[in-house]
């Protein structure tokens, strides 16, 4: 029975393979990046990867791959992200954090590195921060109302929100010309400096998702409470950002 790898380097024959027998020459690049690529990878927690560069219309013959989809999911596979060169090209100005994310942590198993020479304009970085704050900080507090007072709810929230988070706090890194520290802790504490705003919110929130279950409703608002007060404070200094 396939099982997820110690290594992610393990699947990399595997998904090459297969991508190959689907795509043949169209087969531009396969790209590891996420926790694979960082180095903190857990087997059966962790998942693997991957971005599939094709050429032409190949990108949109997704069923061809329908049937490598469950096998590879066994193998802790996420579903990988196919686009084309021409797409990453157009796109780097629209979903610049994304991009920048993957560009600070991949290695390539097959064909061409797509990643290297992307540059991102900061303009555009400065308006998907801002948007990003912004979003989830609404989506914060629409997400706290429909908890409706329940506390196992609202700590799952606090939980979860966070990791989202962290790839905008990396691009307002590199914003600043500093390269982000690897690990959740540091990359708050290196943003909260950079910005001028309290990280113990923040922290606190990474102590929720890695620490105990069944925390005090009370408790729980006292997190809430300063996280997007911190939130909608970082959000006004991105807004007012030069560009």
């Amino acid at each position: 029975m396939a099982k997820a790898p110690k290594r992610p380097q393990e699947v990399f024959p595997e998904i090459v393979g297969d991508l190959k027998e689907v795509y043949g020459e169209a087969l531009q690049s396969v790209i590891l990046y996420g926790s694979g690529a960082r180095g903190d990878y857990v087997p059966g927690k962790s998942d693997i990867n991957f971005l599939v560069v094709v050429s032409g219309d190949e990108a949109d013959n997704l069923e061809k791959l329908l049937s490598r989809i469950p096998k590879w999911k066994k193998r802790a596979v996420a579903t990988p992200v196919i686009m084309t060169k021409a797409l990453i090209g157009s796109s780097v100005d629209v979903y610049p954090v994304e991009f920048l994310n993957m560009q600070r942590h991949y290695e390539v198993v097959y064909g061409e590195d797509v990643l290297g020479g992307l540059v991102f304009e900061r303009r555009a970085l400065r308006l998907q921060c801002e948007r990003e704050l912004k979003g989830k900080l609404l989506l914060l507090r629409t997400g706290y109302l429909e908890t409706a007072g329940r506390a196992e709810e609202l700590q799952r929230l606090l939980a979860a929100s966070i990791t989202a988070f962290l790839s905008v706090f990396n691009a307002l890194l590199h914003m600043q010309g500093k390269e982000a520290p690897r690990g959740r802790r540091e990359i708050v504490a290196a943003m909260a400096d950079a910005y001028g705003i309290d990280a113990g919110p923040f922290l606190r929130c990474i102590e929720l998702r890695e620490g105990r279950k069944g925390l005090p409703l009370a408790e729980l608002n006292a997190v809430f409470r300063p996280y997007t007060r911190e939130i909608a404070k970082l959000s006004a200094i991105v807004d007012g950002l030069p560009v």
